[in-house]
């Protein structure tokens, strides 16, 4: 393939500028791509290239037949009112190898490729005055770290899989694909983060090189990367104790390392003290929580991301998340479990479980009420006369992140109930399934009437994670010692929330941060593989998703809108579900792939 044109329309589509002569050749004249590696500005347009197999995971749901963001629906935290979905199968428990969502296995071996053919020519290209050996560096520690990046993805919903180092060719006998262990993928992830910090800046020191890796994200990628490999679906789980290939080669580790969570808390405080020295800070812009915590994820670029992909002007969070009236889908509707999961303002859990009948067991000392309406305005703008007592009352974070019935959003107080504006009874199949729409994400300066949209990005790495992450892992190897309080409560101090209470057994704490990331990195992707790494998503992927009654009420005071129903009962097979099928096709095409377990 090497002497082959290689994605030509794509390079010519993304060059700055081209050559006249190069423009004006016949089709018999194409270039190999030995002769776009001369020439810096086809380089650059490869590396360019790398990039766009990066997932824009602000879609939840497939789009025009690829699900680049399954996990937010399948995880506890979303519903959507569209059957045919691929996450909508997940639900069910319906998918398997035959109709599993394969592109992200093409996807991501795609852009493994990509980086593997820029890597083996980069030295084809002449250094000048503007592409110097540093720029050269750079370049090719962007592609190592992109490499790296694109094994994670596969690798975290598939377990062991083959480690491409180098470019396939149509020649390759596809018997030879087999799939690595775990440990030699989280060695090879963790070794490739580890040379594309040595050649990557921490910051991107011109605005156009915003959205390019560096090495915060590199250092970010292997922290994670080490967080989960410590974890209980990964780290001696007895589930795949029988799991081998057709050599009899075990592919996941058969005894529990317990050090394997120093590792991980030492590369989570090694991201979090060398992303803070070059100038990296949890964003804390504004006074009210409620606003920080909201344009935390409206302001591109703030000094909280290690690393985003550039989407460009999309409105597909708003269609999906605004209202009806709005001109919305009324589609990403946050679950009743989550909404309960929110505390009280003063950092009182409202709701301690839930009884047999599945109705909430709440906390008398958090003052939480389910029933009564607000008498009155909140001072503060959260909440508004009328509201259910559900509703006020909770902490900065909820009204960042969830729309409500009778909410104020954009320049309207939202009708949830049957007959209301925004309701089930106008008809469709787009409506709101749960009673709730997702705030967080959604730009209330869009107008969906007259095609104004705002420019988006999608976080991958924020440094908020790495508190967690790094309290978590400190507390699994040496228990809840002051730094796991210190940076658990930075976060909860951001949030407007008070800090933990002191004397948590290791237990508690695991709990207290399994919450907190929860809240804190609700929808971005987080809480599907926290539930699985931690082996409980059979107990929260599993079972019924409730919501409010909204088949019914007339008036924001109707009590029958307040019931909680079943909106889905959904199906976890455990532990088949813990890993992704690899596509039936691919299995055909590499007898020697053996499928995930159980599958």
């Amino acid at each position: 393939m090497t002497r082959q044109i290689y994605c030509l329309i794509v390079i010519a589509a993304t060059l700055v500028s081209c050559e006249k002569g190069f423009l004006d050749k016949q089709p018999d004249e194409s270039i190999t791509i030995e002769d776009a590696f001369g020439k810096r500005t086809y380089a650059e347009a490869f590396l360019t290239d790398v990039y766009a197999s990066m997932d824009n995971e602000l879609y939840f749901t497939d789009y025009l037949g690829t699900s680049p963001n399954p996990f937010v629906i399948a995880a506890d935290e979303m519903n959507v009112p569209w059957p045919e979905k691929f996450e909508k199968l997940m639900n069910k428990g319906s998918w398997n190898p035959f109709n599993v969502a394969g592109q992200q296995w093409k996807n991501m071996y795609e852009g493994i490729r990509k980086a593997n053919i820029f890597l083996n020519h980069i030295h084809l290209t002449p250094i000048d005055n503007v592409f110097t050996e540093e720029v050269k560096q750079r370049w090719i520690g962007e592609a190592r770290f992109l490499r790296a990046f694109y094994h994670f993805r596969l690798i975290r919903i598939y377990g062991g899989i083959p480690l491409m180092a180098r470019a396939a060719q149509f020649d390759d006998d596809l018997t030879a694909y087999r799939r690595n262990t775990w440990d030699e993928c989280v060695d090879f992830v963790a070794k490739e983060c580890d040379t594309a910090v040595t050649l990557l800046p921490m910051k991107s020191a011109e605005d156009r090189d915003i959205g390019r890796a560096t090495a915060a994200a590199a250092l970010a990628l292997k922290a994670r990367m080490l967080l989960y490999d410590a974890s209980p679906q990964f780290n001696g789980n007895p589930d795949y104790a029988n799991y081998v290939d057709n050599r009899g080669v075990h592919l996941f580790p058969q005894e529990y390392d317990a050090n394997k969570w120093n590792k991980a808390a030492t590369a989570a405080k090694d991201c979090i003290d060398k992303c803070e020295a070059a100038g990296y800070t949890l964003f804390e812009e504004y006074q009210d929580p409620v606003e920080n915590y909201q344009q935390l994820f409206l302001e591109n670029h703030n000094s909280e991301v290690l690393f985003a992909r550039n989407c460009g002007v999309d409105g597909i969070v708003e269609k999906c998340a605004f209202p009806g009236s709005l001109g919305g889908w009324n589609g990403y509707n946050p679950t009743q479990q989550l909404v309960d999961a929110y505390e009280m303002q003063d950092g009182q859990t409202p709701i301690l479980g839930y009884d047999t009948n599945n109705a909430p067991i709440i906390n008398p000392e958090s003052g939480y009420q389910e029933t009564g309406f607000a008498t009155a305005d909140d001072p503060n703008g959260r909440w508004l006369s009328g509201v259910r007592n559900m509703y006020i009352n909770r902490e900065p974070r909820f009204y960042a992140t969830i729309n409500f019935n009778g909410a104020y959003f954009v320049n309207r107080r939202l009708e949830f109930w049957y007959s209301g504006a925004d309701g089930q009874s106008a008809g469709g199949r787009d409506y709101n399934t749960t009673g709730y729409l997702l705030k967080k994400f959604a730009d209330p300066s869009v107008i969906i009437s007259q095609g104004k949209f705002s420019l988006k990005t999608w976080v991958f790495f924020r440094l908020a994670e790495f508190y967690l992450n790094y309290a978590e892992a400190l507390n699994e190897s040496q228990g809840p010692v002051p730094d796991v309080y210190t940076y658990v409560n930075e976060i909860r101090a951001r949030a407007g929330l008070p800090g933990l209470s002191a004397g948590l057994s290791k237990e508690q704490m695991r709990a207290k941060i399994l919450h907190e990331r929860q809240i804190e990195l609700s929808f971005e992707s987080h809480r599907y593989f926290d539930c699985h790494r931690w082996k409980i998503a059979a107990q929260t992927d599993n079972g019924p998703i409730y919501g409010m009654n909204i088949s019914a009420g007339n008036s924001l005071d109707d009590e029958n809108y307040y019931k909680r129903v079943i909106v889905e009962r959904r199906v976890f097979q455990s532990p088949k579900h813990y890993l992704f099928p690899i596509p039936q096709s691919e299995i055909d095409k590499s007898p020697n792939l053996i499928q995930s377990p159980n599958w």
